[in-house]
């Protein structure tokens, strides 16, 4: 099982937080819809035939586009890949860009799943986000989009400085009531080099408090339980069998290709990442060389990677998968976490609990393995 990344570098405004690199300028849009083509020609041999389970555009906002280039580019990874028959084939879009003919040709033409950037259903968030659509757009994208597809799922931000506990019940309760199967919940995280991190440091918003994010986030794992959603992976909840097939791949270490400016690729054993700049990509691309820089994983950083993703998510480190030696180091240095009530150990599985899932990252800091040489001998 592999999955395809497309990366679609244009929106129509910068949102205040946002640091993935995009343009707002669509001058260059059709070069650019060209060079995803041919560099998806470049790239045929990358996943070594496995076959395609999952397609997904991001960006940016790929919902800018026309159907005809979202059309464009799925039947040439048709061609160029070997292409499951159930494929996911996800399109990110926003509220403001959502419409009946647009939700019609979209479904016509392949795409069966939609994520859609809502953030907030109140104006004061949306407005201090700098978001390109209105509370009301919000509203009816959702309405729209379950009439065309029964596969949604909804970004929502918390922890900013705006967000009451109560608006932020408002806004999981109207997602759930318009019958979306996932949501997608992000606490804000302020990026260097963003509108957010300027206005911040010249002290011309509050900054964003810890303590707040982590009440949202407790309280947010209550809800969605009491809702029947799997709190699958610590940013992500689904109603059953509408859990994130591309995202999970990531998250389990399978492979996939990443195509476009800033996209990643991972093959197994490196990770390659294409040059973050539209003209320069272009330009590459039409010479028919791809502008990438590569990393080879080390089998310690191999399994770093693993043991912080696999902690993100609902099965949790598989202990099975390790030797001896390792198990053991494991054990002994995850005791500490499971005695302070942060881990479990269910079935030779190391879990996360809630309140550990506050502290996610360090607790898998923590476990790192400096050098798995060292423990083997």
């Amino acid at each position: 099982m592999a999955g395809i990344y497309i990366h679609i570098p244009f929106c129509k405004q910068a949102c205040s937080y946002c640091n993935f690199h995009f343009s707002t300028s669509l001058r260059r849009k059709n070069e650019l819809v060209a060079a995803l083509l041919s560099e998806t020609d470049l790239r045929k041999d990358y996943l070594n035939n496995e076959s395609i389970e999952t397609i997904y555009f991001g960006g940016g906002t790929p919902s800018l586009l026309p159907s005809e280039d979202h059309s464009d580019l799925i039947k040439k990874i048709y061609s160029a890949f070997k292409v499951s028959p159930d494929a996911e084939i996800t399109l990110e879009t926003n509220p403001d860009d959502i419409s009946e003919d647009k939700l019609k040709n979209w479904k016509d033409i392949g795409i069966n799943r939609l994520s859609i950037g809502v953030q907030s259903f109140f104006e004061e968030d949306l407005a201090w986000m700098n978001r390109a659509h209105t509370a009301k757009q919000a509203v009816a994208s959702l309405q729209a989009a379950v009439k065309q597809f029964n596969n949604i799922t909804v970004d929502l931000i918390y922890g900013t400085p705006l967000l009451t506990n109560e608006n932020w019940k408002k806004n999981v309760d109207r997602t759930i009531k318009e019958g979306v199967v996932h949501l997608s919940c992000y606490a804000l995280t302020v990026e260097p080099k963003t509108p957010l991190y300027k206005r911040i440091s010249e002290q011309q918003t509050s900054d964003i408090d810890p303590d707040k994010q982590s009440e949202q986030f407790l309280l947010l794992m209550q809800w969605m339980e009491e809702a029947g959603y799997e709190h699958y992976e610590i940013s992500n909840f689904a109603k059953p069998g509408f859990v994130s097939r591309h995202n999970s791949a990531y998250w389990h270490g399978k492979k996939y290709l990443g195509i476009g400016p800033s996209a990643h690729s991972f093959d197994g054993a490196t990770r390659q990442w294409n040059i973050s700049n539209n003209n320069l990509y272009i330009g590459s691309i039409q010479k028919g060389i791809i502008p990438y820089e590569r990393e080879t994983l080390t089998p310690t950083q191999q399994w770093n990677e693993y043991l912080m993703t696999s902690l993100r998510t609902m099965e949790g480190l598989d202990l099975n998968r390790v030797e001896d030696a390792m198990s053991h180091e494991l054990h002994a240095a995850s005791r500490k976490f499971i005695e302070r009530g942060l881990m479990i150990e269910e079935k030779r599985h190391l879990k996360l609990t809630r309140a550990g899932k506050l502290l996610a990252d360090g607790i898998a800091a923590e476990l790192f393995f400096e050098d798995l040489n060292k423990i083997a001998q």
